[in-house]
């Protein structure tokens, strides 16, 4: 019987990053985000917002910080993991830096919405902006499926606060 000839396996691609860096990468933005969120929103809470009418299912304000420091830690654990990944085929590889670049969006759209929502008191506004980001976050879970289930599964309960903050924007534009 001839040998056969055995192929050359590839080596597993290594992230772009090591764990430490990774780690900052994964942390730095989303605690940006969280910052920028709390300075546009605390003063405004008392003021501007009280003042709004609300629809019936608008949760209390102290759940609002509670549910955002989960998401968030959430956030960056997804974060973190997409950015172990790095596939060596082409198709994968263009998914990854698709998908980085979803996340990174998507990211920017949470950044934008409250300053546009509390700072600038603008329903409409916000509406636009939370829209775009629901959109965004749905289309970073699908980009990131492939490459890392558990860091897309991650995001689902984020998808699913922004979509209970959509309808919930909508009724305060509509109600004001």
């Amino acid at each position: 019987m001839p040998p056969t000839a055995t192929l050359p396996r590839p080596e597993p691609a290594r992230p772009v990053l090591s764990p430490l860096p990774r780690l900052a990468a994964a942390i730095v933005p989303v605690a940006a985000v969280a910052v920028v969120g709390s300075l546009a929103t605390s003063p405004n809470i008392p003021t501007w917002y009280a003042g709004l009418a609300k629809p019936g299912f608008t949760p209390p304000n102290w759940l609002f910080p509670v549910a955002w420091t989960i998401l968030y830690a959430l956030i960056a654990v997804s974060g973190w993991r997409l950015l172990g990944t790095a596939p060596a085929t082409g198709s994968l590889r263009r998914t990854r830096t698709l998908a980085l670049w979803a996340f990174f969006v998507q990211l920017a759209l949470n950044g934008a919405w409250t300053p546009v929502f509390f700072a600038r008191h603008d329903p409409a506004g916000g509406l636009v902006v939370v829209v775009a980001l629901l959109i965004m976050i749905l289309w970073t879970i699908r980009l990131v499926l492939p490459l890392d289930r558990l860091a897309a599964l991650i995001l689902v309960p984020y998808a699913a606060w922004v979509s209970y903050a959509t309808a919930l924007n909508a009724a305060i534009w509509w109600m004001n």
